[in-house]
Parts: structure tokens; C-alpha cells; sequence
């Protein structure tokens, strides 16, 4: 097939847009070329506005702001800076654990620039309780910081949040984070860290799956899915076929594998990245197995309250 061939293929977003601008000139008469483009210009401005069934309802122009400037459209959606109501999540239960080993004297990194060991262990112990440790210990123990990853990804976070930092071979807190203990304690520290997390941690460091790295950029339409949909119960499959409902595009991103097809291998990333490390990990929705074949898990999702807390949709 030629390259021209492959531009204008059906389902093409070029050859769709040509056949509707077509279809609404067809047929009318324009006084002039700049009365013509007038006109088509309206026609895209009222096409880009409206509802999209596959959108969740969202228009094409309010999906544009959500995939690139999801924090500078605060006419569709905002984040307070301080949450209103203290909250629980595995993300901030971390942190603060952190920030309580830190304290004002630091504590001294080890030489491949981590966390102490100890830290690590008394750390899933207090997150985990005796005997989940146990349990999660029983055949690969705790020996450096990338051995309780969620600790590790906590402690990226926070740097890139500006948090805490190291200095002379010591983790600190530094003075912002200081600050917002002082002023706000937890509720204003977990809008920083989630920030943090959608904007510059690169989630795909948390997993064996191919980059995908629109699954990130789409965070904000994962949560207006949850917004929408989370009041019950549903399965993992739910929202993944919602994902790609919207973006079929992304399978074009994957090879086939022997053991996975592309899109077995987009739907397993997409739960695994979005839905249990991102909203499960920050507590936006409670996540939990619904099987036990950890080769082909599913999972059950419902929204947390603290999903409407931390992110505030005008739509």
C-alpha cells in the first residue's frame, strides 16, 4: 500500500474530516472564498463543542484541554490546594511515614543513594501490619528501597515534588514541605504529591509494560470515567473498554507479542498503571482483586470520596 493509500484509508481522521466538510458545503452557495471559509470555520467550532457518546459526553475541545492543559482549564476542572476533610490513602500513608523517619535531623542515604534499610522494613510494617509483612516477605525480603517499590515511588514523587531532598548524603525535609506540615499537615502535602505524580513521575518506571505513555497523559479523562461511573461497583474490563472506546489509536502504539495480543497487552497496562497504581494508589478509588489467577487478574472498582475531594469537575 502506498503511502498515499494509507492517509486516505477509511477511518482515517484526515479523510473523515475532508468527507464531512464535503458534505456541509455540497449543495450550498457562498457569496465569496472568505464567506466559504467563514462558514466551514463555524462548522468545526460547533463539530468541536459537541457531546461525543465515545467521550463519556465530553466534546472534542473539552477532551483537547484534558489531555494538555488539564491543570490550566479551571473552567472544566480544578484541584484545591489543601484538601477540605483529612483522608486516608496508601500514597499519603507513606509519606507521612517517610517524613516521620526523616524528621528534622535527616537520615543518611546509603551509598547507592537510598533509603536505609531498616527505614524500608519498619516502614512496610507499619503500612502492611506483622503479619501481611510476613506473609509478603515469606520468599523475597526487604533488603533495599526498590524491594517495597511503593516506598520508592513515593520517595521520587516527593523529590520531584520538591519535598524532600538530599543533602550531604542525608534525605530532608526541605522547607516548603516544612511549611505545609506546619500550615496544612497531610491535606496540603497530597495535592503536591499528586501533581507531581501525573505531571513528571513517569509511570511506566513502575512496570514491565511497553512506554504507553497517553495512558498517563489521559489521567484526567480516567478520573472523569470514576467521576461518572464509580458510584457502584465495576469490573476492570468497564473501564477499560471505555479507554479505548475513546482512543482506539493507542493500539497502533504496541507490538504483538507470542503471549499477549496488543490489545490484551493495552488493557492489562491500562488497569495495571491507571487503576490500581494511580487511583488505587492515591486513594481516588478502592481497588480490589476479583480473582485469584495473578497471571490474568481482574479487579473490582469503585470511587472513594476522596476522588471529589482532590479534583473538582465543572462539566
Amino acid at each position: 500500500m502506498s503511502d498515499h493509500a494509507a492517509d486516505t484509508s477509511p477511518g482515517n481522521p484526515l479523510t473523515e474530516a475532508k468527507a464531512e466538510i464535503n458534505e456541509f458545503i455540497e449543495g450550498k452557495q457562498f457569496s465569496s472564498p472568505d464567506d466559504l471559509q467563514a462558514q466551514v470555520q463555524s462548522f468545526y467550532q460547533q463539530r468541536n463543542q459537541a457531546p461525543l457518546n465515545d467521550f463519556q459526553g465530553l466534546s472534542p475541545e473539552q477532551m483537547h484541554r484534558m489531555l494538555y492543559f488539564p491543570f490550566d482549564t479551571p473552567r472544566l476542572v480544578s484541584f484545591p490546594q489543601v484538601l477540605p476533610t483529612k483522608t486516608s490513602a496508601p500514597a499519603i500513608n507513606l509519606f507521612s511515614l517517610l517524613a516521620e523517619a526523616i524528621g528534622e535531623k535527616g537520615v543518611k542515604s546509603t551509598a547507592t543513594g537510598n533509603l536505609p534499610r531498616n527505614l524500608c522494613r519498619e516502614a512496610a510494617k507499619a503500612l502492611w501490619g506483622q503479619e501481611k509483612y510476613r506473609d509478603r516477605t515469606k520468599y523475597a525480603g526487604i533488603s533495599t528501597e526498590t524491594d517495597f517499590f511503593d516506598l520508592h515511588t513515593m520517595r521520587l514523587t516527593a523529590t520531584i515534588a520538591g519535598l524532600i531532598r538530599k543533602y550531604r548524603s542525608r534525605f530532608v525535609l526541605t522547607k516548603k514541605c516544612s511549611v505545609m506540615l506546619a500550615d496544612h499537615g497531610m491535606d496540603g502535602i497530597y495535592p503536591l504529591l499528586f501533581a507531581a505524580y501525573v505531571r513528571k513521575f513517569n509511570w511506566a518506571y513502575r512496570d514491565g509494560y511497553p512506554e504507553l505513555g497517553f495512558i498517563q497523559q489521559s489521567f484526567l479523562f480516567s478520573l472523569y470515567l470514576l467521576f461518572q461511573h464509580g458510584a457502584d461497583w465495576q469490573p476492570n474490563t468497564f473501564y477499560e473498554d471505555c479507554f479505548l472506546r475513546a482512543f482506539p489509536m493507542v493500539l497502533e502504539n504496541v507490538e504483538s507479542h507470542p503471549l499477549s495480543s496488543t490489545e490484551e497487552t493495552v488493557r492489562s497496562c491500562y488497569t495495571w498503571r491507571c487503576l490500581v497504581n494511580f487511583a488505587g494508589f492515591f486513594g481516588l478509588a478502592q481497588v480490589e482483586p476479583a480473582s485469584e489467577d495473578i497471571l490474568n487478574r481482574e479487579y473490582r472498582i469503585k470511587k472513594r470520596p476522596l476522588l471529589e475531594q482532590s479534583v473538582h469537575f465543572h462539566v
